[in-house]
């Protein structure tokens, strides 16, 4: 009886010892979770409810439905705001892919100093955007960045005044942001192009087609994978760009670099103005949903097929 009945006994810290190790990753992660769950989606829900009501100063809590929106989109500064992000998103986005897929075209060569060059290209985006426009404030500023270098070198007609311009300040943030994700990008597409199998461009080669026919016809095609997730990265950080614009104009001149991040925050702690922060806030939210979540459903249908 006592020999049958051993190995029952045995067996019960073994299975408890397996059950703590099974649990343990749950338990480990609970409080991260729970804390995502709070800060993250508890304020996105908390955001939508405050963008149907009148709040001002601080949150209150009567319901008046989507006047906001309404008024939202009547405002000027809204209206400039989508202008200017559509102008800073396009060309942001399409320089960066550009330059990007022109790097990694140029790295994929097999270069000898291409551990050297990965380290420079990628460097920018280790940098916050605070400290990107902050720098690029100071050497497009015509008093002291690269104007006032080229007057004491002795070119006395130089100009550059874009960041001082209403019409032209808008460019200057496409520049440091491109001048920041490009290297980031390339990362993306250099990836891309060392798993293209090389037999394909070798028997292309051979059949006599040049270098712009192979990546024209062979590279770039299926290189749109790589595009599809950089657009997604790009525009996603497009429509929530704020510390680079805070930084470099601050919105100005005047509001020629009104962003919707930059409405909000001033609609919602400058202007007080809550209920119509919130509103844009929201928005900006099912921009960057309208990006996200088709990507997302794309990879998990992805992932299902055979």
């Amino acid at each position: 009886m006592t020999l049958a009945t051993a190995p029952l006994t045995t067996d019960r810290p073994v299975a408890r010892r397996r059950r703590v190790g099974d649990a343990l990753p749950q338990i480990v992660l609970a409080p991260s979770f729970a804390a995502v769950i709070v800060f993250v989606y508890g304020f996105i829900l908390f955001s939508i409810y405050l963008s149907a009501t009148s709040s001002r100063l601080l949150p209150v809590y009567d319901f008046i439905g989507f006047s906001n929106y309404v008024r939202l989109f009547q405002l000027p500064n809204w209206t400039l705001a989508l202008k200017n992000l559509a102008i800073f998103g396009s060309l942001y986005i399409a320089i960066c892919c550009a330059v990007g897929l022109l790097l990694a075209i140029l790295i994929d060569q097999k270069i000898r100093i291409e551990g050297l060059l990965r380290p420079i290209f990628l460097y920018p985006m280790a940098i916050s955007f605070i400290v990107t426009g902050t720098a690029w404030k100071w050497m497009l500023d015509p008093g002291i960045g690269i104007a006032q270098t080229m007057h004491a070198l002795g070119w006395e007609s130089f100009s550059f005044t874009w960041i001082k311009d209403s019409e032209m300040a808008i460019y200057t943030i496409v520049i440091a942001a491109v001048w920041q994700s490009s290297g980031f990008i390339m990362a993306m597409f250099l990836a891309g192009l060392r798993g293209i199998d090389g037999e394909m461009i070798k028997a292309a080669q051979i059949d006599g087609a040049s270098a712009f026919q192979t990546y024209r016809r062979i590279v770039i095609p299926q290189l749109k994978p790589v595009f599809l997730s950089a657009f997604v990265v790009l525009a996603h950080l497009a429509i929530k760009s704020y510390d680079l614009v805070v930084a470099m104009t601050n919105g100005g001149p005047g509001r020629a670099t009104e962003m919707p991040s930059t409405f909000m925050y001033s609609y919602t702690f400058t202007r007080s103005q809550m209920g119509i922060g919130a509103s844009s806030a929201v928005i900006m939210l099912m921009m960057i949903s309208a990006v996200i979540v088709p990507y997302i459903y794309s990879e998990i249908a992805g992932e299902g097929r055979p």
